[in-house]
């Protein structure tokens, strides 16, 4: 059997504000206009946003409890991952590390979605 990885779904208290975040991290996703929105990315890949609301009703979600996984957005450039990192903040959302040349070979930042997820904006050195 093979398998394809196919999609992402980030669960949200606040699916308009994701929106605007990850838009901020390059993903065009439309308008939310109810409980789930998602696009096909350019690779092919979809990602999602649902409500809180819409998981609960679906009666088998449970709140998880710390982060299970992480999510990387490569932003091509050392001076890219500044300029994402700064225009995240300024949108008012929160740093979580600021911007910093990593012993691992990255310029590396990490930010926090509207759901207090971590995110790691990187390039290459």
């Amino acid at each position: 059997m093979k398998l394809k990885w196919d999609y992402i779904g980030v669960v949200s208290a606040d699916i308009a504000r994701s929106v605007d975040f990850y838009r901020l991290l390059g993903i065009p996703l439309p308008d939310a206009v109810d409980d789930h929105v998602e696009v096909e990315l350019e690779n092919g890949m979809r990602f999602a946003l649902d409500s809180l609301d819409l998981m609960k009703s679906l009666g088998h979600w449970e709140e998880p409890a710390g982060h299970r996984m992480g999510m990387a957005f490569n932003a091509g450039s050392p001076g890219g991952v500044n300029e994402a990192f700064q225009a995240i903040v300024d949108a008012g959302f929160e740093s979580m590390t600021e911007p910093f040349d990593a012993f691992w070979g990255q310029r590396y930042a990490q930010v926090k979605d509207p759901d207090g997820n971590p995110v790691d904006i990187y390039a290459a050195l």
